[in-house]
């Protein structure tokens, strides 16, 4: 981290502080126009974890049974800032019984009596949107049984906060910072007495967010599937509070809906699970169907890509394959090395997954899970298909951004007799290996079988030159390369067929075979599964096809089919198992 960022960090922390403690004595409203009605869905389990003692915030596992939650240890200052998020409100109100209750109400005025006043790390524009989301959602669960001083406090300290955020909104960073930071401010001006003011400005301010950050893909610049649902969410919240109040519904914001509502559908798997990309996660159960069905919005869009993401679909099968350019820029600092990295679910059930996003395991794991061999893709030794770089101060903490990315990357769809085909290639091997990855994968009409087919070559003379000099560097003998394909944890897989094939075995009961064309060494390897909510990665296992590239073009052939007596369709009841600790 430069001198210059962490000055400029500091100065605008100080700054958030003077204007936490400046507005601390606003007048205290009398309560809310209208009863607010919980929007957010919590985790049940993640509750439960709460309730245990268990604190995982930011990457980082703290027991503390029975303590406070503002006296857990803090082992991290993003630990801390995510913890004054107030998000863990959405997991105590979906347990939603008298403990539960209890401990919301304990932890909320415990945190007005330490930090209302414009104290701790909780005053950040970010953060104060999704507290005062969390605090309008879940009012009535908060004030409960309350008496009169303590309902006072409460409508006290969430004015206060209005104000805050009224005054310092425009220092949250561009992207989903900013739409929390507006989406609080018109949440809070819209449902406490005394705070209308601040909602038109909000609302302006909204819409050329929506503008500037929505394209015309329906995606947004950090490319991140469950990021872009989290900004659908928000703008799906404003709207619906906007229309509750009877206030206008800008244009731009009711655009943007109706462009991102496709692109979600599109990066949804067929178990209703969002494609895990650039730091997301499938999506927490029920959020996504929640926010399509408040939106409205019915579109779809079949043809082209979605937010540079490319989707095929048969029978009971889903695909989604990343084939754009990473993200670039500050957007890149969540930003995966994942180019034509590609996940397959087969009904309920994933199969074909990538690892993840491993920020909620500390950061060695979150770096891990940025690398292309985190992903069911091709790579060469040692190397990514975009590498780490350049370090940023992002959200107050110093993140490294894709450099060296790929620059070219091409992908054509086509209709076969039998099925779909989809071709790419990207260049990211070119600078340093001389070398360009094409995949061409073909997807049967009934969905039972996909046929892939994996290339390294050279398209220049200056490609050429590269790849001799990366083969002298070798002594001539080769340059490894391997296909990764991760397996979903709940796959039970092993060598079949004297170690030239796989067979996968989903908890439905459906069999799928892996086979290779023999131009490769076939291993089955441990893998990771890292998964938001979870205590601890989930160990998996991973297919991997190991050759050397010895000329300037070498190609694996592949396939994964069902086996030939497995059923069409298969009666399949898909079971929560996030851990509980009690």
């Amino acid at each position: 981290m430069s001198k210059q960022n962490s000055i400029a960090t500091r100065i605008t922390r100080a700054l958030h502080r003077y204007h936490a403690r400046r507005n601390a004595y606003v007048k205290t409203p009398k309560g809310f126009v209208s009863n607010p009605e919980p929007r957010t869905i919590g985790h049940f389990a993640r509750g439960r974890q709460l309730i245990a003692g268990n604190f995982l915030f930011a990457g980082y596992l703290v027991e503390a049974p029975k303590t406070l939650l503002w006296d857990v240890p803090t082992p991290d200052h993003v630990f801390e800032e995510e913890v004054h998020g107030f998000r863990w409100l959405d997991d105590l109100a979906a347990v939603g019984d008298a403990k539960a209750r209890t401990i919301a109400q304990d932890w909320t005025f415990d945190w007005i009596k330490r930090y209302g006043r414009g104290k701790g790390e909780g005053w950040i524009p970010d953060l104060t949107g999704r507290r005062l989301i969390r605090w309008t959602n879940h009012a009535l669960f908060i004030l409960r049984g309350q008496n009169k001083a303590a309902s006072d406090s409460f409508y006290q300290s969430i004015a206060h906060q209005t104000v805050f955020l009224s005054k310092r909104w425009r220092t949250a960073s561009a992207g989903l910072p900013r739409f929390e930071a507006l989406t609080g401010l018109i949440y809070a001006g819209l449902s406490i007495e005394g705070m209308a003011d601040h909602v038109t400005p909000a609302i302006e301010a909204l819409s050329k967010e929506c503008d500037a950050q929505v394209d015309d893909q329906g995606g947004i610049p950090t490319r991140s599937p469950e990021e872009l649902l989290d900004v659908f969410l928000l703008l799906t919240w404003a709207a619906s509070a906007l229309s509750e109040a009877d206030k206008t519904i800008p244009d731009p914001l009711m655009a943007a809906i109706d462009r991102i509502a496709p692109t979600l559908r599109a990066l949804r798997h067929s178990d209703g699970g969002l494609a895990r990309f650039h730091g997301g996660g499938r999506g927490l159960d029920g959020w996504l169907d929640h926010a399509l069905a408040l939106s409205g919005s019915k579109s779809v869009r079949t043809e082209g890509l979605h937010m540079g993401f490319a989707r095929m679909t048969a029978g009971r099968t889903s695909i989604i394959v990343d084939t754009a350019t990473p993200p670039s820029g500050v957007a890149s600092y969540n930003g995966h090395a994942s180019t034509l990295a590609f996940e397959l679910t087969s009904g309920r059930r994933p199969l074909i997954v990538n690892c993840g996003s491993g920020a909620s395991f500390g950061e060695t794991w979150r770096r891990a899970g940025r690398a292309t061999p985190s992903h069911s893709t091709l790579g060469i030794e040692g190397y990514s298909s975009s590498r780490l770089g350049d370090e940023k101060v992002i959200l107050g903490r110093k993140r490294e951004l894709l450099t060296d990315v790929p620059s070219d990357v091409l992908v054509e769809a086509s209709t076969l007799d039998d099925g779909h085909r989809l071709e790419m290639g990207h260049n990211g091997y070119s600078i340093t290996h001389g070398l360009t990855h094409a995949r061409t994968l073909d997807l049967m009409v009934d969905g039972r079988a996909l046929a892939g087919e994996d290339v390294l070559t050279t398209l220049s003379e200056g490609d050429q030159a590269r790849f001799d000099r990366a083969m002298d560097a070798t002594g001539l003998q080769g340059i490894d390369y391997s296909l990764r394909f991760h397996l979903h944890p709940e796959v039970e897989a092993q060598l079949d067929m004297g170690g030239t094939a796989v067979s996968m075995v989903q908890k439905s009961g459906e069999v799928w075979v892996f086979r290779h064309d023999g131009n490769a060494k076939l291993t089955l390897e441990p893998s990771v599964y890292l998964e938001n909510g979870r205590l601890k990665p989930r160990g998996s296992k991973q297919i991997v096809l190991s050759a050397r590239a010895m000329s300037y073009a070498s190609r694996i052939r592949w396939s994964l089919a069902k086996a030939q007596d497995t059923p069409v369709a298969l009666r399949d009841v898909k079971q929560d198992d996030l851990e509980v600790t009690d």
